[in-house]
Formats: structure tokens, C-alpha cells, sequence
């Protein structure tokens, strides 16, 4: 696993984190609305979802940081092989996002974007 394909999946890794500890936690916060397009007087209502997706971007984050951890460990094949599943399963919900509220097109795209760029590079070598 080149050094380029470990830095993007690692920074990669801590953006899906930080935007699921946003969703799981701060999904209220109205200054997020751009983002999240959670009206105040809906919060109650979408908990559930939010909170779950966030915990689904976090779950995500660290496989991807795990992915370059077992890499750099010896475990090349695991490492690339969690590395590739997350960057593919992160370009596909990019793309479902952009497809379901189109609103949301610059978030579908910062969803996709690096995982395009690391596939690219992980198979184009």
C-alpha cells in the first residue's frame, strides 16, 4: 500500500469519524442544519437514524484507519483488502446521497471523492 493511498485512507478514516460523532451527537445543533437538514422541531423524530449513522460513519472511519495499520503491520493483503471495502462502500453512499437529496450534492461528493482517488490508485498501479 503506497504512502499516498495510506495517507487519504487515514485522513479519509478521521473525516468519517468526525462527521459520525457529529450525526451521533451533535444532530440537534442548528448551526449543522447546511449538513444535516435536520429542522429543531424534527430532532426527536430522526434520533434514531442519526444517531445510527453516525455510529456507521465512525465503524466505517476505523476500518479504514485499521486497514493502514494492519498494512504497516505485515498484514498487507487484510489492510488493502479492509482499505478497498471501505473506499468502496464510501464512493457508492456518495453517490446514493447525491441521488437522494441532491441538496446535499457537496457532501455526496466530499463522501466520494478520496475513496474514488484511493481506488484509483490502489488499482491503477
Amino acid at each position: 500500500m503506497s504512502i499516498p493511498v495510506q495517507v487519504l485512507a487515514v485522513i479519509t478514516g478521521l473525516v468519517l469519524i468526525t462527521v459520525g460523532l457529529l450525526e451521533a451527537f451533535r444532530y440537534k445543533d442548528q448551526r449543522l442544519h447546511p449538513i444535516f437538514l435536520i429542522k429543531p422541531e424534527d430532532t426527536a423524530a430522526v434520533r434514531l437514524w442519526t444517531v445510527n449513522v453516525g455510529f456507521y460513519n465512525i465503524v466505517w472511519g476505523l476500518f479504514g484507519i485499521a486497514g493502514v495499520v494492519l498494512a504497516n503491520l505485515g498484514e498487507v493483503t487484510a489492510g488493502c483488502t479492509t482499505v478497498t471495502l471501505m473506499c468502496i462502500a464510501h464512493f457508492i453512499l456518495g453517490i446514493v446521497l447525491i441521488v437522494s437529496e441532491p441538496r446535499l450534492w457537496i457532501s455526496g461528493i466530499g463522501q466520494s471523492l478520496f475513496p474514488a482517488v484511493i481506488l484509483v490508485l490502489m488499482f491503477a498501479a
